[in-house]
């Protein structure tokens, strides 16, 4: 599918899994990592992501090398295949993703029109999901499919930060 470019300071932090404490404690001891660690530590935090989709059919391979995670084997959907993207983009430290995935389409499928694409969105400081659903789609109100197209990498509506990579559905 392609390189995509994502934030890299923005995502979700592995301070829990390095320091041994949680990330809203201030890590006062000085700790050295080495770089094939934290790689290792960010290919595990992403599969464990990914397996968290649970979406059904997905065999996906990580490998991480410094600010880029690479991603080979099949997603179900293309819709599938955008949230793994995601779950990679959105770890923090990442800033891109080589995305080698091939979308397995179903017998039953493969004779209906493929799914069009999403576009990916970084959120920007002041954007609500109202904000950005108006001006992709013309209406606040259709925040909720922004919302349902990023479960269950978003869990409440209300918290997307700055940075955050978001799919925006094609309507």
């Amino acid at each position: 599918m392609g390189l995509f470019d994502f934030v890299a300071d923005a995502g979700e932090k592995l301070t829990e899994k390095v320091l041994g404490s949680t990330a809203n404690e201030e890590a006062t001891r000085t700790v050295e990592v080495s770089p094939q660690r934290v790689n290792e530590l960010r290919q595990q935090n992403i599969a464990h992501m990914v397996a968290q989709l649970d979406v059904e059919g997905e065999k996906v391979a990580v490998k991480v090398d410094g600010d880029t995670a690479v991603l080979t084997g099949t997603a179900p959907s293309q819709e599938a295949l955008e949230k793994i993207v995601l779950c990679a983009g959105n770890q923090h430290g990442i800033a891109k993703v080589d995305c080698q995935l091939q979308v397995s389409a179903p017998a039953a499928a493969a004779s209906a029109a493929p799914a069009a694409e999403s576009t990916f969105y970084t959120v920007k400081a002041g954007d609500t999901l109202g904000k950005i659903a108006q001006q992709h789609y013309g209406s606040a109100a259709k925040y909720t499919v922004i919302f349902e197209a990023n479960k269950p990498m978003l869990k409440d509506p209300d918290k997307i930060y700055p940075g955050q990579s978001l799919r925006i559905p094609a309507l």
